[in-house]
């Protein structure tokens, strides 16, 4: 089993920065990409950004320029640095990693409790 820990939400202005942390734990097994996604009420979840453990990364349309996604391997974490943060990026962003049990190979998802982001305009 995987968990991981969420932190770094919180309410901010229009054009403020945020950085969300998220700690994967789990012994057995390697944490390959981790990114994260975000969900408003009433509205699917969405990706916001990913990151493999190789570096490369992808983004949504809507945050490229304003978000960025990084990881430390050795710590399995993985942050988001939002700036320029805009009313329409509130939501309750959620951690996700893939992860691969070493023993078998197969690869599971898991998913964070979520933080809230709350911006005011």
């Amino acid at each position: 089993q995987v968990q991981l820990v969420e932190s770094g939400g919180g309410l901010v202005q229009a054009g403020g920065s945020l950085r969300l942390s998220c700690a994967a734990s789990g012994s057995r097994f390697r944490i390959d990409a981790m990114g994260w996604y975000y969900q408003t009420p009433g509205k699917q979840r969405e990706l916001v950004a990913f990151i493999h453990s190789g570096g490369n990364t992808n983004y949504a349309d809507s945050v490229k320029g304003r978000f960025t996604i990084s990881r430390d391997n050795a710590k399995n974490t993985v942050y988001l640095q939002m700036n320029s943060l805009k009313p329409e990026d509130a939501a309750v962003y959620y951690c996700h990693a893939v992860a691969m049990l070493v023993t078998t190979g197969q690869r599971y998802e898991y998913w964070g409790q979520g933080t809230q982001v709350t911006v005011s305009s």
